[in-house]
């Protein structure tokens, strides 16, 4: 009797489990996309479940749908996943995209899946991991068989984790996209023949198809690339196109004359580097803008819906004419409709508007915002007593960061010189930001977004150079991002000559909170600091570390890496998301690279400052 009544009660759930996971169809036909059998636009919002802590997952994602959106458009982060050489991690922190995608599907959105390999994104290295730049022969992006190697294996990996979510399997993912931007790239690397572009293109498209994907693919390149980046059996939509008859026009032309029409990037805000101008959109801009794609039945993607936050060192850098390097901010706000902590904006209510309908929820409640108005920093102890406990690498010349294994933070090299030599230091391969000292004492800040590259030098005898070096984000667009290595990547010359012989090199990833528990203080002004404090709170929340009295650096707290900060602004705060925070105890660490002065609090605030742009605290003194 038992065993037939758990039966029975096996049969409902499990029945009651396929009516709310009700299985639904998509294709692109007839010039539109079809889902169930009815003609749809699609109204989507990128968001990056990367960049936004697992436990808040649900929070945005019905902020999206309250906004009147329809789709959740997200990257996949390779470098995020395969986090060494064949060693896989969707399951820690926030890398579990297959629940994120399942939330999604829960919160009555469907999902565009953009897995690369490369994806831009401001993201470190456009998405690839660091260490296949130490794969003999390989060129990323590249039609060699290292590389399409490495593709196939992050393809295999990725469709692993989300087969059951595509939309033939009764999952949210409708659509799949080829690539990503190709035709930018084909346009910035024109040493390499189109032939072998397309070789390159089309063979990562038939992995995706080999691996299992079975959903509609397309391609997003602006709308004077599409002959670059288009590929034959995927709808090609257009970047940032806000020429309506533009957009149909060349979708026409390399669809077979018809539909349907899509902006993948709707650009509502855009990014943002440190020491620049935070760039703005005004609401009735976007909204305007909206509106025009509503009433000529295009559909379109919101870039970024929501951006989040390159937490950690996941931001990377673009380039430019005037700056060797543009690093991104640890902030991905995007000037974005949902704020980075989540927050509706007046750009969100004004989209809300016009996109809701009477299905549309309500706007969840904003989540708790706290202050702290003092956090005591109880030990300062010098990066050095860091240093001393790690055994150096020695080598005739400074190695790179890949030469040394790792991929992020802090490289320091040390020579001592047995004779006197002064002169002009020139660093021309620094990647990307150095303090020198000689015998501890700050001599410079030499730095690759300034281009400042040289300093006079005075070593005398039996002294000791040091460089402290870190890597501020690996170029993640443009044709430069093949030479992405980082730490000091060609020879240190002094008065005219190389100095090489007995070059001390001692890593400092940074990957975990450093202890010190044990670490006495000992720290001085101008040496590079490791801060600590513990703080009590009655009350989570989120909040913003007030960073406008420091110089640069990172900030952990409870274990947990929020990004980097540097005076030179516009962004002067970090965000803090209140599930990391904890009722009781909580720990915080502090590595203040330039230390002008000794610290001895911190505060929180309840708002971002994001806009207090002080470019001339970045430029060497």
């Amino acid at each position: 009797m038992k065993k037939n009544l758990f039966s029975v009660i096996l049969f409902l759930l499990l029945a009651v489990n396929a009516v709310g996971q009700k299985k639904h169809t998509f294709a692109i036909k007839d010039g539109n996309f079809v889902i169930d059998g009815k003609n749809i636009q699609i109204h989507s919002g990128e968001m990056h479940y990367s960049r936004i802590p697992k436990e808040y997952w649900r929070n945005r994602l019905q902020m999206m749908k309250a906004m009147g959106l329809n789709a959740v458009a997200t990257y996949v982060f390779w470098n995020y996943h395969e986090v060494s050489p064949g060693v896989w991690d969707f399951k820690t922190g926030n890398k579990d995209v297959a629940e994120y995608i399942k939330i999604a599907q829960e919160e009555g959105l469907y999902v565009i899946l953009r897995p690369g390999p490369y994806v831009c994104a401001e993201w470190e290295f456009g998405g690839y991991p660091w260490f296949l730049q130490k794969v003999p022969g390989m060129v990323i992006r590249g039609n060699n068989p290292q590389y399409l190697a490495a593709t196939k294996s992050y393809f295999t990996a990725l469709y692993g984790q989300v087969k059951n979510l595509l939309v033939t399997n009764g999952g949210p993912i409708i659509m799949v996209q080829g690539e990503n931007e190709f035709g930018s790239y084909v346009a910035q690397r024109k040493d390499i023949s189109i032939e072998e572009h397309k070789k390159y293109s089309a063979a990562v498209f038939q992995q995706l198809k080999d691996v299992g994907f079975n959903v509609p693919f397309f391609t997003s390149d602006g709308s004077w690339l599409f002959a670059e980046g288009a590929l034959p059996g995927a709808l090609p939509t257009a970047n940032g196109e806000d020429n309506v008859d533009k957009l149909k026009e060349v979708v026409n032309k390399f669809n077979g004359g018809k539909g349907p029409y899509m902006v993948a990037e709707f650009y509502p805000g855009w990014l943002d580097h440190w020491a620049e101008p935070f760039p703005k959109v005004s609401a009735e801009t976007v909204a305007k803008q909206t509106k025009k794609y509503l009433d000529a039945g295009v559909s379109f993607n919101f870039y970024m819906v929501h951006g989040g936050t390159n937490f950690g060192f996941t931001s990377g850098a673009n380039y430019d004419g005037n700056h060797d390097i543009q690093p991104d901010l640890t902030s991905y706000d995007y000037d974005a409709p949902i704020s980075e902590a989540g927050w509706a904006t007046e750009k969100y209510n004004a989209l809300r508007e016009l996109l809701k309908t009477p299905k549309t929820p309500a706007v969840p409640a904003k989540i708790d915002v706290i202050s702290i108005p003092e956090i005591k920093l109880t030990k300062a102890v010098t990066l050095e007593s860091l240093k001393n406990k790690i055994k150096p690498v020695n080598n005739e010349n400074p190695l790179t960061f890949e030469e040394l294994n790792q991929g992020h933070g802090y490289v320091w090299y040390s020579k001592k010189f047995k004779q006197p030599i002064s002169g002009k230091l020139e660093l021309n391969g620094l990647r990307d930001y150095a303090i020198v000292y000689v015998n501890g004492q700050k001599v410079a800040e030499l730095n690759r977004y300034y281009k400042n590259y040289e300093c006079t030098i005075d070593v005398p005898f039996n002294a000791t150079l040091d460089i402290i070096v870190e890597n501020m984000g690996r170029i993640n667009y443009g044709a430069d991002i093949i030479n992405s290595t980082k730490g000091i990547i060609s020879p240190v010359i002094i008065n005219g000559e190389k100095i090489t012989g007995d070059w001390n090199m001692y890593s400092l990833p940074m990957d975990k909170m450093p202890n010190l528990a044990d670490a006495k203080n000992n720290a001085k002004v101008g040496q590079p600091t490791l801060y600590q404090g513990t703080f009590q709170l009655t009350k989570k929340g989120d909040t913003f570390l007030d960073m406008r009295d420091w110089g640069k650096g990172i900030v952990f707290i409870n274990g947990i890496n929020i990004g980097r900060y540097w005076s030179v602004g516009p962004q002067q705060t970090l965000y803090v998301p209140g599930c990391w925070l904890n009722e009781g105890a909580n720990e915080i660490v502090i590595f203040e690279q330039k230390n002008d002065k000794l610290q001895t609090t911190i505060k929180s605030i309840e708002t971002p400052i994001l806009e207090d742009l002080q470019p001339e605290k970045g430029e060497t003194k």
